[in-house]
Order: C-alpha cells, then sequence, then structure tokens
C-alpha cells in the first residue's frame, strides 16, 4: 500500500469523522469525488487505486481530472468547482503528513476555480405547478408518492437532501402543522404548512402506515429515496405535465427547481426577503438575492415609480397578441 491510501483513510477516519464532525452527505461527496478521481488515473496509467503514489497526482493530472468532469462527464462548472473543493481539502490535509511533497501539493492547491456566468434562477408559473402536480398517476401507489414528494417541495422549499431525509415522525399535522428538517451546516428548521399540503400529507401517512423513523417517502422495498431517483421521477412527470401544459417543455425542470418555485412564490406575495431566508435555510440573504434578480414584476415596480411625472406609466404593450409575438422575436 501506497503513502496516499493511508493518509487518504486517515482523511476520512480522522478529519472529516472526528475533527470536523463532518455530515453525511459531506462525507458522501467527498467520497465520491475521490472515487472518480482514481478511477480516471487508473484508467490513464493502469495503476491500481491502492498503488498510487502522490507523484501520481500532481497539478497536471488533477487539471485534467476537472477538465474530464466537464468535458466527458458533462458536469457543470459549479460540479467541477465542488469536486476540486474537496481535493483542496484532502490536500490541505495531506500538507501536514507529507511536508516532502510541499511542492507538489502547493501546485495543486494553487489550481483556481472555474468561473460561471450566473443565469437567472428557473422557477414554475401556477399553472406549471398545477400542472405538474395533476401528472402522477393517482391510482398507483407511486404516483400518489410522487405528488406528495412534489407538493411538498413546492410549499416548502426543501432541499432534495432534506427531502429524501424526512422521517414520518418529522411531519407535525396538529395544530400549527408542520415539516422539520436538518439542512445545510447541521441547522435544524420548522417550516409551516398549507393546509392543503397537510391534507394531502395526512392522506399519505394513512396509507403510508411507517413508524416515526422511518422514511416518509420510501421505495417500494421501504429503503429511502436517492437523488437520482427522485429527479427521475421529476423528469417523467414534467414530460406528462408537457402534454398539457407546453410551456413546461422548454424547461428543465430538477427537484431544485421546485425549490426556487416556493421561494418566487413567497416572493411574489410580498415576504420579507430576510423571512424567505430564514424558510429556505439560507445562512445570508445574500443566497436568497437571486430570487429579486428573477422577480420581473418587482424591476416593472420599481420602473413605474421612477417614471417622469409627465409620462403615462408603465410600459408600451402592442395592443394586438399577433404584433407581440412578432416584435418579441
Amino acid at each position: 500500500m501506497s503513502a496516499l491510501a493511508p493518509t487518504l483513510q486517515l482523511f476520512f477516519t480522522e478529519r472529516l469523522a472526528k475533527q470536523r464532525q463532518a455530515s453525511p452527505r459531506t462525507v458522501v461527496s467527498y467520497r465520491d469525488t475521490f472515487r472518480l478521481l482514481l478511477r480516471f488515473v487508473h484508467r490513464r496509467t493502469g495503476t491500481p487505486p491502492a498503488a498510487l503514489d502522490w507523484n501520481d497526482l500532481d497539478a497536471a493530472v488533477i487539471s485534467a481530472f476537472l477538465d474530464h468532469l466537464e468535458v466527458d462527464r458533462h458536469n457543470t462548472a459549479r460540479s467541477r468547482n465542488t469536486r476540486r473543493a474537496a481535493l483542496r481539502s484532502l490536500f490541505r490535509y495531506a500538507s501536514l503528513r507529507h511536508p516532502e511533497h510541499a511542492q507538489l501539493i502547493a501546485q495543486v492547491l494553487a489550481i483556481p476555480q472555474k468561473r460561471f456566468d450566473k443565469t437567472i434562477v428557473s422557477f414554475l408559473s401556477p399553472d406549471e405547478v398545477t400542472a405538474l402536480l395533476a401528472a402522477p398517476d393517482a391510482s398507483r401507489w407511486e404516483g400518489r408518492r410522487d405528488r406528495a414528494v412534489m407538493l411538498l417541495a413546492v410549499q416548502t422549499g426543501l432541499r432534495l437532501a432534506e427531502l429524501i431525509g424526512l422521517t414520518c415522525g418529522d411531519v407535525e399535522l396538529g395544530a400549527g402543522a408542520n415539516v422539520r428538517c436538518t439542512g445545510k451546516g447541521r441547522k435544524q428548521r420548522c417550516v409551516p404548512l398549507t393546509s392543503s399540503t397537510a391534507a394531502a400529507l395526512r392522506v399519505w401517512l394513512r396509507e403510508r402506515a411507517g413508524q416515526r423513523d422511518e422514511p416518509l417517502f420510501p421505495t417500494r422495498t421501504g429503503r429511502r429515496l436517492s437523488d437520482d431517483a427522485v429527479e427521475r421521477r421529476v423528469a417523467l412527470h414534467k414530460a406528462v405535465a408537457a402534454q398539457h401544459c407546453p410551456s413546461l417543455g422548454a424547461k428543465k425542470l430538477t427537484p431544485h427547481v421546485l425549490r426556487h418555485t416556493s421561494a418566487m412564490s413567497l416572493l411574489h406575495a410580498g415576504v420579507d426577503v430576510a423571512v424567505i431566508a430564514l424558510w429556505l435555510g439560507h445562512a445570508d440573504t445574500r443566497s436568497t438575492m437571486p430570487y429579486l434578480h428573477a422577480d420581473l414584476a418587482i424591476k416593472e415596480r420599481a420602473l413605474a415609480r421612477t417614471a417622469p411625472i409627465s409620462s403615462t406609466p408603465g410600459r408600451y404593450r402592442p395592443p394586438d397578441t399577433l404584433l407581440a409575438f412578432l416584435e418579441g422575436l
């Protein structure tokens, strides 16, 4: 076994588990990063992962791996930067244990973060939400489960990891119905439920008939749903809903878009940004600001307030729908 293998093992058992007390989600993310890296290097060099040494992971190899994530695996720049952060954490830990590789480690740590364009957040309109929630087949157990999952996501704005991590005991349907979850940074929060969402969850819990510590949204075999499973189910229901709501067909719909939709619903209802940040579990209101940029209605109201007194309020709008279509091309 090389010097790399024991250090990598200690990184997980000592650094992450004991010193940092990293969350299970962080451990899984780091594990997947190193698994991808070791397989990538093995394919390039033919050296088994257990026999790799630090010299096999120089800056050129790490850069090639990060490029491989984007080019071959079609990961976004954000995903690339997440993998890079995991690698930096390992190499910083290795710098204390392997000073003989200080130059190599410094070169890897100097690899810059990939810059990317910040696009406007995508969200669903009320009609699109209605079509999506109507898409699951209510005659099937999976359809009733999927509708409950998507309804809860749209109303509460829970992250995907928070959704699939819920247990039956995390839902309170008495007076002041709410759902409790543990989000990023081990921050626990409580999100209130509307009467319609509470009613849907009450029906689902009765059918689910699970113990308090069992997953709220399980598979047929009782296991917790995976991220990929939820993403596939949402994509499936989007395809069905797009037949009745064509605007859905042009949108890339993921479970995180349902979280964006919840935030935009709160914003349109006039809820303060600080309250939305608490609702979504944001550590800082700066994380909530992209929703302001995506809300054209707020900009329209600002434009109306800044118009000269002598001018007609509002913006020019074509008098005919066909003219509006042509001018929008």
